[in-house]
């Protein structure tokens, strides 16, 4: 299976750090985001990775360029940012025709991506997305699901003030080919999937919750935390044939 990284964002809640570091080059206890992507997704045995830039393009050219993983990354630059949707949708010929991971590369997170994988193998007919779900200290800054007895998606509550539980949506998903032909049918260049794409697929989604580490570090504050309790975790924890241990 083929993944796409997204890791275009500006980063604008972590100023000043990125007004001269790119979002996903912002480093946790010493290693740069990415590079714990990198090596989750390709420990896990991901065939090729595509990473989007925008911002400071050039240091995320120059530091996939001297990575261990660097002859199985692709890049694409977006002038202009085209969503998270939209991404997919202007590489459409590199995921083959075939399911492909899609996962937000401003997590941290050590998911179990082959148990991801062979999840969405399994999923209730019908399904067409499978999504990550984490467990999450502060639901109005996330996407809440609420989900029925076999864990489908059957309502997404997108950063609201009174969340109705605190299962969030973990930004990573294993998507069927069928999801990029209702995102060309929306006629849009720019596409958000939070908004635009997972609605539409309520009740044909499928969950898989994660016990492991997932944190968003897109604030100062969720930075810092993220820094101290990853810090108590050796690399060894962070990938073994991508699970937590």
């Amino acid at each position: 299976m083929r993944a796409l990284l997204l890791a275009a964002g500006v980063g604008s809640r972590l100023l000043p750090m990125t007004a001269t570091t790119p979002k996903c080059l912002v480093t946790i206890n010493g290693r740069p985001l990415l590079d714990y992507w990198l090596d989750l997704l390709f420990g896990a045995g991901i065939e090729r990775v595509l990473i989007n830039t925008h911002w400071l393009a050039e240091q995320v050219h120059a530091h996939v360029k001297a990575s261990r993983w660097a002859s199985k990354i692709d890049l694409v630059h977006e002038r202009e940012l085209l969503g998270t949707g939209g991404t997919v949708l202007a590489n459409r010929p590199w995921f083959q025709g075939r399911p492909f991971l899609l996962a937000h590369a401003d997590n941290l997170t050590d998911f179990d991506v082959a148990g991801l994988i062979a999840a969405h193998r399994t999923r209730p007919p019908g399904h067409l997305m499978t999504m990550l779900g984490f467990r999450t200290d502060d639901p109005r800054s996330c996407g809440i699901l609420e989900l029925d007895d076999r864990r489908t998606v059957l309502a997404f509550h997108e950063k609201v003030e009174h969340p109705p539980g605190n299962l969030a949506n973990g930004a990573v998903y294993v998507f069927e080919p069928d999801v990029i032909d209702v995102m060309a049918g929306l006629g849009n260049s720019v596409v958000d999937l939070s908004t635009e794409v997972i609605p539409r697929f309520l009740g044909r989604i499928f969950c898989v919750e994660t016990d492991g580490y997932h944190r968003d570090i897109g604030t100062l504050e969720s930075l810092h935390r993220a820094c101290a309790e990853f810090g108590q975790r050796s690399d060894e924890s962070v990938v073994v044939a991508g699970r937590s241990v």
